[in-house]
Formats: C-alpha cells, sequence, structure tokens
C-alpha cells in the first residue's frame, strides 16, 4: 500500500514538473492587464531552470552539521553514563538488601523498607531517563530546524542572482536523471560554512 501511494505520488510529481516545464517553457506572457507580484521571481522573460543540491554531501561538508554530530554524540555518552551510574547503584542496593535477606538481618518491615527503596530508585532511572530522552529530542529538534532555516535563508540570498525558478535537494530514488550543469552543491557547501564561521566568530 505504502510502495504504491509513493509510486503514485511520484508520477504526479513529475507530471507536474512536465507541466511546469512546457507551461513556462512555451508559452508568452499574457497580454491582459494581469500584474506579476514583485515576488515572483520566476518572471515571464525568464527560462525555467531548476538547481539541485546534493543533500549528503551538505550533511559531510557542512561545519554546522558536523558540529551537530559531535554535540549529539556527546550528549549520548553523557545519557549512557548518568543511567549506567544511576543503574549501578540500583544494582548495588539490590544486592546489599539481598545479601541482608539471605543472612536473615531483616524483619519483616525491613524487607517492605527495602522493597520500597527498590522501586522508587526503579521508577527513579525511568524517569530520569524519560526526562534525558525528551531533552535530547528537543536539542537535536531545535538545531534540525536551525539547520534547515540556514540553508534556506542562504539559498534566498544566493538566487538572487542565479534566477532559479526552485532550488530542490536530490534524493536517490526520487529523480532517475540530472544535468550535473545544474548542481550547485560546492557553492552551498561553501556559502554555509563561510556563513557559519561568520556567526561562530
Amino acid at each position: 500500500m505504502k510502495n504504491g501511494l509513493l509510486i503514485w505520488n511520484v508520477l504526479l510529481t513529475l507530471v507536474a514538473g512536465y507541466l511546469l516545464i512546457t507551461h513556462f517553457g512555451t508559452k508568452k506572457p499574457p497580454s491582459s492587464g494581469i500584474k506579476m507580484s514583485s515576488a515572483d521571481t520566476s518572471g515571464m522573460n525568464k527560462s525555467f531552470r531548476i538547481a539541485y543540491f546534493e543533500m549528503d554531501s551538505i550533511a559531510s561538508n557542512f561545519s554546522m552539521v558536523k558540529d551537530l554530530k559531535a554535540e549529539m554524540s556527546k550528549r549520548e555518552d553523557a545519557i549512557t553514563s548518568e543511567l549506567d551510574r544511576m543503574g549501578k547503584n540500583l544494582q548495588q542496593k539490590y544486592g546489599y538488601y539481598q545479601n541482608q535477606a539471605q543472612s536473615g538481618a531483616l524483619n519483616e518491615t525491613q524487607s517492605q523498607t527495602a522493597a520500597q527503596e527498590i522501586k522508587t530508585l526503579d521508577e527513579q532511572i525511568k524517569n530520569k531517563k524519560q526526562e534525558l530522552d525528551q531533552d535530547y529530542g528537543d536539542f537535536v529538534s531545535r538545531r534540525q530546524t536551525e539547520i534547515k532555516s540556514m540553508i534556506e535563508n542562504f539559498l534566498k540570498e544566493y538566487n538572487k542572482t542565479k534566477d532559479y525558478s526552485y532550488i530542490v535537494s536530490y534524493e536517490q530514488g526520487l529523480f532517475y536523471y540530472k544535468d550535473s550543469v545544474y548542481n550547485i552543491t560546492a557553492d552551498v557547501i561553501k556559502g554555509l560554512n563561510e556563513q557559519y564561521k561568520s556567526r561562530k566568530n
């Protein structure tokens, strides 16, 4: 079912792309009194061009993405370390109370208190894990949004002198042909890294 919908969406995209290209590539501007918006960058007298960039190359070469990966790894290690520390504490407590119970050193009231303490520690670990996972997820989401916004803003500035109708990120399986003349990946990587470097300084 999902594959059928994906194929149908790809076909619709290709048909829509073909119709856009034939429409903008062959029709002349209408002579009616319809006014074009000043924000419309496709302009009636300009050719219809689509540029693309390789998203996997951006992910590999954009310093901001590299920094995010390093920060994610650091945070993952901190989460693992914190949960391991809490888990070891729980195991030690459990082992201690188990030894006390086996030696007969705990009365019924003490056994109930020990069981409650173990249960409380276990709940604390679960709550801490949930809290850390939530913080981590929020951090990654914020940074991914920041990266996406930076790419979008860069492309808006970049396209002021390039006049592309669309700039898309290339993904395998969605596009079956690409003319490398319109590959702007190197420009995007260079521009993004320059912006990111100046922002960090």
